[in-house]
């Protein structure tokens, strides 16, 4: 992933408060998704995966209704298949959502559902490359 060194610490401010308590650790899966798809990285081969997983994961999670947990045991699956992924061009934008959003959020309510609007924003703005991202999913 390729990011500015302020976006990686304020993401980094979202991982510390994830990780200090359960009830903001319960969205953490969309939150590591979105900021992954919204810093694809240059064409290689790590980059390639990384971007492949985590909007798959998304796919699973918005689209189908997978639980996280659930879609954690999909993706063992699903990486198994990795390398078969392709480059995807990146979308012009990567969503209108971003880490400086969350990051503002004071209440646990308030970083679920940020966080749930933020990987919907960063999801749909790949949305020229969804028929293959499913297409992956079903490997």
């Amino acid at each position: 992933m390729l990011s500015s060194p302020g976006c990686w610490a304020t993401y980094g401010e979202i991982l510390a408060k994830e990780y200090s308590s359960t009830e903001y650790f319960q969205i953490h899966r969309l939150g590591v998704d979105a900021y992954a798809v919204q810093h694809p990285g240059k064409q290689d081969k790590q980059s390639i995966h990384s971007v492949g997983v985590h909007l798959i994961r998304l796919y699973l999670c918005l689209e189908q209704g997978v639980p996280a947990e659930k879609a954690n045991e999909a993706m063992l699956k699903i990486t198994q298949h990795k390398s078969q992924y392709i480059w995807l061009s990146p979308p012009e934008s990567m969503g209108e959502i971003t880490a400086a959003d969350i990051v503002k959020e004071t209440t646990v309510e308030g970083h679920v559902e940020a966080t749930k609007a933020w990987a919907r924003s960063a999801w749909e703005a790949w949305s020229d490359h969804h028929p293959q991202i499913i297409a992956w999913s079903r490997l």
